[in-house]
């Protein structure tokens, strides 16, 4: 049997039980130029809660009552496409279901003999293409920089981080609880971290950068997006990337402090990671390179079932999760 998990009703704040229906069906047979996948592994991304919503955004919401979408990796267990044999592993949109069918539309084949799969849903897969095009082509960092860093134990925030110290710069990370900010200095690199669940925000900025910073790249919006907005350099970059905090709030917090953007020339852009597909090749190879290197370390929250998936989504907000957060589907 196939279980797929359903999107049966839009959630206001952090989706419930009823949000979701778990249903299992017949295993979908493969029609002409189509391959059958067995997923392995799910990926979690805080993005999937806003594309629960109604509303108009950068990508459709999920239709009420179909497959609640995701970022998966699987095998080909069955392919009637001559691009694909059993056996292949590609990673893509298959959304929360342990089969499901595809022309290859939207899939890549990856290599699990360089990384084991869930790096493709991890550094090497979108959060690791968010932080890439987002800190090099967004922010635009230069060498000698001071650039900040919200959700920095996170799936995209490790890696940002881990690149601008690449890229030769100053690295503050925010993060929730000690455990999280020795992790972003003592096994990622940074600088410097600042604990926002028992820190003064604005002050640990001021004390890790005296002088301002230059680029604060942004996954958590709310008082810490307003917090860095008051310490900017002149013409620093703020990269909008997510707002965390705020998904699931009835009424969106926006910033207050948005005229340090027009006293600092500064600018405030927002980034969407689907923008730089033609480009995911260039980066995989180099950010492959530098895990090879040594200079990129990433790590995978793994948790088992398609039955856990709510218990497993709320670790996205309540902080009780570190690096990427993946779904495993268990054998039945």
């Amino acid at each position: 049997m196939n279980k797929q998990l359903i999107l049966k009703k839009r959630p206001t704040g952090l989706p419930d039980a009823d949000t979701w229906q778990l249903n299992q069906g017949e295993i979908p047979k493969p029609n002409d130029g189509e391959v059958l996948i067995k997923t392995h592994y799910i990926s979690l991304d805080p993005a999937m809660r806003g594309w629960m919503n109604d509303s108009k955004s950068y990508i459709p919401p999920v239709a009420l009552d179909d497959v609640m979408r995701a970022g998966t990796i699987g095998e080909v267990i069955e392919s009637n496409n001559d691009k694909y044999k059993v056996g292949d592993v590609l990673t893509g949109w298959g959304g929360v279901q342990q089969y499901f069918t595809t022309n290859g539309e939207g899939h890549f084949k990856v290599d699990t003999n360089l990384a084991p799969m869930t790096k493709y849903i991890g550094a090497l897969g979108m959060p690791g293409m968010t932080a890439y095009f987002g800190i090099l082509e967004v922010g635009k960092i230069k060498e000698g920089e001071v650039v900040l860093v919200s959700g920095a134990a996170g799936a995209v925030g490790s890696v940002v981080g881990q690149i601008a110290k690449i890229k030769g710069c100053t690295v503050i990370g925010i993060a929730g609880g000690k455990e999280k900010c020795d992790y972003v200095v003592n096994t990622l690199g940074f600088d410097g971290c600042i604990d926002y669940k028992n820190e003064n925000v604005h002050s640990g900025i001021k004390t890790h950068a005296p002088k301002g910073i230059d680029v604060y790249f942004d996954n958590v919006g709310g008082k810490i997006l307003d917090a860095a907005l008051t310490r900017l350099r002149r013409y620093a970059r703020v990269v909008i990337c997510g707002a965390i905090s705020q998904y699931n709030e009835t009424s969106i917090q926006g910033p207050k402090n948005y005229l340090s953007l027009l006293v600092n020339r500064a600018t405030m852009q927002g980034m969407v990671v689907f923008d730089y597909a033609d480009r995911y090749k260039e980066a995989g190879m180099q950010m492959g390179m530098w895990m090879m290197e040594g200079k990129l370390k990433t790590e995978e929250d793994v948790y088992e079932g398609i039955e856990n998936f709510q218990e497993t989504f709320h670790r996205l907000f309540n902080g009780n999760k570190r690096g990427k957060l993946v779904l495993k589907v268990k054998e039945d």
